[in-house]
């Protein structure tokens, strides 16, 4: 199913991938069109591209989902900003029901912050190649031995895997990737949080009062729901209503740690997810984009319930 509002250009152009210039574009488009959308300036990447997250609901309980951590996961950053503009339409002019549920009823109660791109600057490496590294360009190349195919970029533009940037045993996490230097993946940086985007994101974490989060990634159609024990009781349960709506499986996953969801769990004790959205090889192709769309978007909507 292919989604536009009646007579209003849609804020993400499913024939095309979503970079910077994209990003741009949506938040003029959901800003300019919908009183209901909020929007506040958190950091600035590498290159100096804008860290942003967006607010729709006025409740006490507060959630959070993010998507584009990895450069070439850019299609989290459509999901997250079509779901977006299509809770806000409904919120506009469709009585404030979207697929048959009451978000206008449930964002009285709850706040859901949006940043659609962690990793600006690895995003527009991985769709648009090296012209968009600014003073890192020949570095990048170096980093990617050599190759002008940048999508399968992963990192930064520092070549710092923005997910391993985390401090939840982040000294672990560094000692099983054994990555020695930058590259387009797994390089956990010199320490936790050297990275301004992942600084930025953990800062604003912090600032909030978080109750739930969901990192979207790419791909495998699971949900990683736990973080060495320390996730609470709810959080498997959440994850099963996730997984009812969407057809993905749960993973209790073991392992991995420095993740963002790792940090959100051992920090404050919440359910913290990571979606790994869609099936097969990085980057998804954007004629899978409705299809993937159409799996997350219920995850989506559960986690507004509350």
């Amino acid at each position: 199913m292919t989604w536009s509002a009646p007579d209003r250009q849609p804020a993400v152009n499913p024939s095309r991938p979503f970079g910077y210039r994209e990003w741009e574009e949506a938040k003029r488009i959901l800003l300019s069109r919908y009183p209901s959308i909020g929007y506040e300036r958190i950091g600035d990447s590498v290159l100096g591209r804008e860290l942003g997250v967006f607010r729709i609901g006025t409740g006490k309980r507060e959630i959070h989902y993010n998507g584009a951590m990895h450069g070439n996961e850019w299609m989290t950053g459509m999901l997250l900003v079509r779901f977006l503009n299509e809770v806000a339409e409904a919120l506009n002019g469709a009585g404030g029901v979207y697929r048959g549920e009451p978000v206008a009823e449930w964002l009285e109660s709850t706040t859901l912050y949006v940043m659609p791109l962690v990793n600006p600057d690895g995003v527009e490496l991985s769709i648009r190649g090296a012209e968009e590294g600014g003073g890192y360009s020949e570095q990048v190349c170096l980093w990617n031995g050599g190759r002008t195919d940048y999508s399968g970029w992963k990192a930064n533009i520092r070549g710092v895997d923005l997910n391993d940037q985390f401090p939840a045993y982040w000294e672990t996490e560094r000692d099983r990737r054994d990555v020695g230097g930058p590259g387009p993946r797994d390089f956990t940086g010199a320490a936790p949080l050297t990275e301004p985007e992942a600084r930025a994101l953990a800062d604003w974490t912090r600032s909030r009062d978080l109750q739930l989060v969901i990192a979207f990634h790419m791909q495998g159609r699971e949900i990683y729901w736990n973080y060495r024990d320390l996730e609470p009781p709810e959080a498997l349960v959440w994850a099963d209503r996730f997984a009812k709506v969407s057809g993905y499986v749960p993973v209790k996953l073991s392992g991995s740690d420095a993740g963002y969801k790792d940090w959100f769990i051992q920090e404050y004790r919440r359910p913290g997810f990571t979606v790994e959205a869609g099936f097969g090889v990085n980057p998804i192709p954007l004629g899978q984009f409705d299809a993937v769309y159409e799996e997350t978007a219920p995850i989506m909507l559960e986690g507004l319930k509350g």
